[in-house]
C-alpha cells in the first residue's frame, strides 16, 4: 500500500481544488488515510478555492470502504477507547461539510461504507457509469455506519428509504443509486463531469453560493450534532457484539477480488407474491 504521507494528493486548477485518494489495490481508507485527509483539507483550504472535488487518483476506483482490517485491529481495545474512533471520523466529515465552498464527490468506482459516508458529506455526488457499487453495507459485517452515514442518508432520501438501504445492507449500481436519489448524476467520466460542475459553480457569486449552502443546511440540520451522538453510541455498541468480529473476520479472510461479491449478496427473487398467490 502507498506510504501514508502520499495517500492524498491536492491539485488546484482554475480555482478548483481536487483532492485525490491513492491507496491501491483496493483504495481502502484506514486511520492513516483519515489523518492525512485532514492535512489535505487544510492544504486545499489555504489555496482559497472556489470549489472542491473529492475523488481517487486511480481510474475506476473511489474509496471502496474503510479498512475492515483496521476496524478488527481496534476491536481488542473497543471497550477501553469507547466511541472515540467514530467521533474522529464524524468530526473530520463535519469539517468537510462545513466548508463554505461547494464540494463535489467524483465517485470513480466502488463507493461503500466510509467511502459513501464521505460522499454524503459532500454537496454533490457524481457517479461513474460501470459495474460499481454504492451504499452502506456495514450491517452485513455486524456494525453500522458510524461517520454520519445513518443521519445524512436519512436526511437525503428519507427515513423509510434509509432504513431499507442500511438495515438490509443494500449496495446499488450507479444507475440504481441515481434512481433512488443517492447520487445526483451518472457520467461516463465522473471526474470530468465533476470538473464541469465545479467550473459552473465557481463562476457564480461566491458569497451567494456560500450563503445558499448555509441556509439549506442550517435549517435542515439544527439537531445534527445530537443525531451524531446517537449514531456514535449505536456504532460503538454494535462493535462490542461478538457477531461483529465474526462477520468482519469472515470478510477479511477472503481474497481481495472476492470481497465485493460477499457484500453484494442479493436474495433471489421470490416466486410467491405477498398474498400467497404464485406468480
Amino acid at each position: 500500500m502507498t506510504d501514508h504521507a502520499e495517500l492524498w494528493h491536492v491539485e488546484v486548477v482554475d480555482r478548483i481544488a481536487v483532492l485525490s485518494y491513492d491507496n491501491p489495490p483496493m483504495n481502502y481508507l484506514g486511520g492513516a488515510g483519515l489523518h492525512e485527509f485532514g492535512r489535505a483539507l487544510d492544504e486545499a483550504r489555504h489555496a482559497h478555492p472556489a470549489a472542491l472535488i473529492i475523488t481517487s487518483a486511480v481510474p475506476d476506483q473511489f474509496i471502496t470502504h474503510f479498512s475492515v482490517e483496521d476496524i478488527l485491529a481496534g476491536q481488542q481495545k473497543i471497550q477501553e477507547r469507547g466511541p472515540l474512533g467514530n467521533q474522529r471520523a464524524q468530526l473530520m466529515l463535519e469539517r468537510l461539510s462545513d466548508l463554505p465552498q461547494p464540494v463535489i464527490a467524483a465517485l470513480r468506482g466502488d463507493t461503500m461504507g466510509f467511502g459513501y459516508e464521505l460522499a454524503l458529506a459532500c454537496d454533490f455526488r457524481v457517479a461513474q457509469r460501470g459495474d460499481f457499487r454504492i451504499g452502506l453495507p456495514e450491517v452485513r459485517m455486524g456494525i453500522i455506519p458510524g461517520a454520519g452515514g445513518s443521519q445524512r442518508l436519512a436526511r437525503l432520501v428519507g427515513t423509510a428509504r434509509a432504513l431499507d438501504l442500511i438495515m438490509r445492507a443494500r449496495v446499488l449500481t450507479p444507475d440504481e443509486a441515481l434512481a433512488l436519489g443517492l447520487v445526483n448524476e451518472v457520467a461516463d467520466d465522473a471526474l470530468k463531469a465533476a470538473l464541469s460542475l465545479a467550473r459552473e459553480l465557481a463562476a457564480l457569486p461566491p458569497v451567494a453560493v456560500a450563503m445558499a449552502k448555509t441556509a439549506v443546511y442550517g435549517g435542515r440540520d439544527i439537531d445534527m450534532h445530537a443525531a451524531l451522538r446517537v449514531e456514535r453510541d449505536a456504532s460503538y455498541r454494535a462493535k462490542l457484539a461478538p457477531e461483529a468480529t465474526k462477520a468482519m473476520s469472515e470478510y477479511v479472510g477472503l481474497p481481495l477480488d472476492a470481497r465485493r461479491a460477499w457484500i453484494d449478496r442479493r436474495e433471489p427473487e421470490s416466486d410467491v407474491l405477498p398474498d400467497g398467490d404464485e406468480q
